[in-house]
């Protein structure tokens, strides 16, 4: 299901472009202008698409989110990123070029009668957001933000679309009315905003006034890490499961316009849910002194790093630093029979055991096998453990006999969690048997 649901995203840009051809879209390919424009017009047609594409992936769509999870989706939708900036370039070049060689004017003055066309000026404006939004997305670039800044600059993309969408049939003949090019955009269009619209902005506000939530108090867990404790109504029938995240919004005058992903640190009751937050960054530190009664808005919950991912009796988890928040959610939730289930806790000091006195607790209550791996990451063999731990051998299969027969829950840093899953696939570990939380942006 997950590999079909990919097939069908790209495969709709090769679906604008056959049915560019299929109205004669080659009809003017005569001359070396036309071919020119031409290409010009399938660069833009497959860019559109792919940015539209990128709308829905991150609309978090409840199937989409099911079948191929928030990580997945998160990932395609950077990869269309690049592609789809080249091809739009390429689509504002092309014409000119094409333009330029049908006219025998030179390919740069045709920027003055182009621009002078219905709604180009808008398309301009659109193609510049959308470079503005790409470049900020760049590793180098995205580093240099705070996940509030970046997110409001990455809104912006919602602009482009919408800027550069009237001159696509204003200005586009083969979009003629009647056509089934026109209806095919049209419905591309409709369906990837309506999904903006009513996953990220109708749904979570409906939810928000259902459950009411609002800050209990805070838990100092360690230095930099408090555990938010809420209140709401009817709080299970958001159905979430141990391992899910939720996109928090705190309504105080700091923190109001910006939101953030945070896993749920504890299964809610009906009534009380809590949050566990390290303070690696001002909008994070901030939610950490959320003062009690605090209105909350919530989108979600999301992702598939739960345990209906499971597709083995046995589990295996591996977690480290605030990485351990879903997992001991998780661990709380699985349906696991005593002995089925082995988990271990990584830090590079004491000051990093965030909860690890409950997750003992409860793999002591469920019949789980708890480990611990405390030090400085190790330089050689299995980089992902503790130096000490490293050096007397212990590794992924020592830890986890039963590896492949058992799913494989990872949680924390990219860099070390890219360790373990290089580990576990050099192991021979399935990749549907690796289920993997990174906490990043």
């Amino acid at each position: 299901m997950a590999d079909l649901l990919i097939t069908l995203l790209w495969g709709s840009g090769a679906a604008a472009v056959a049915l560019y051809l299929a109205y004669g879209g080659m009809s003017s390919w005569n001359s070396f202008g036309g071919v020119v424009t031409g290409l010009g017009i399938i660069a833009g047609l497959i860019g559109s698409d792919f940015v539209l594409v990128m709308l829905v992936l991150a609309a978090r769509v409840p199937v989409i989110d099911r079948t191929i999870g928030h990580d997945r989706a998160v990932a395609t939708h950077r990869q269309l990123g690049k592609p789809a900036l080249y091809l739009l370039l390429a689509h504002g070049g092309l014409l000119l070029i094409g333009y330029g060689a049908t006219t025998g004017i030179n390919p740069i003055a045709e920027i003055g009668p182009m621009l002078a066309l219905p709604d180009m000026p808008l398309a301009f404006i659109g193609t510049a957001l959308f470079i503005l939004v790409v470049v900020t997305s760049l590793v180098a670039v995205r580093r240099k933000f705070s996940y509030e800044g970046w997110h409001l600059v990455h809104l912006l993309s919602y602009l482009a679309v919408i800027f550069a969408l009237p001159h696509q049939f204003s200005d586009s003949g083969m979009l003629a009315a009647g056509t089934w090019q026109r209806a095919y955009w049209i419905a591309l269009y409709v369906i990837a905003l309506a999904a903006i619209v009513f996953y990220r902005f109708l749904k979570p506000i409906a939810a928000s006034f259902r459950h009411g939530i609002t800050v209990a108090g805070t838990t100092i867990e360690a230095p930099g890490v408090v555990s938010i404790h809420l209140r709401g109504r009817r709080l299970r029938e958001l159905r979430s499961q141990g391992g899910q995240f939720l996109i928090w919004r705190f309504w105080t005058g700091k923190t109001w316009w910006h939101s953030h992903p945070i896993s749920l640190s504890a299964m809610p009751s009906d009534r009380t849910a809590r949050i566990t937050v390290r303070g690696l960054g001002a909008g994070s530190i901030r939610i950490g002194r959320i003062p009690v009664g605090t209105p909350v808005s919530i989108e979600g919950p999301y992702g598939i790093f739960s345990d209906v991912a499971r597709t083995s009796p046995r589990l295996a988890i591996v977690a480290a630093g605030i990485g351990v928040t879903p997992v001991r959610a998780l661990l709380e939730s699985a349906r696991i029979a005593p002995g089925e289930a082995t988990v271990l806790l990584r830090a590079s000091d004491e000051n990093e055991t965030y909860l690890w006195d409950e997750m003992g607790e409860i793999a002591a209550a469920k019949g789980a096998t708890l480990y611990t791996s405390i030090g400085h990451r190790a330089r050689t063999g299995s980089t992902w453990l503790a130096e000490r731990d490293a050096r007397r051998g212990v590794t992924l299969r020592s830890v986890f006999p039963e590896l492949a027969g058992s799913d494989l829950y990872l949680c924390g840093p990219s860099s070390w969690l890219d360790s373990v899953e290089a580990e576990a696939r050099a192991l021979g570990v399935p990749e549907h048997q690796i289920h993997a939380e990174r906490f990043d942006w």
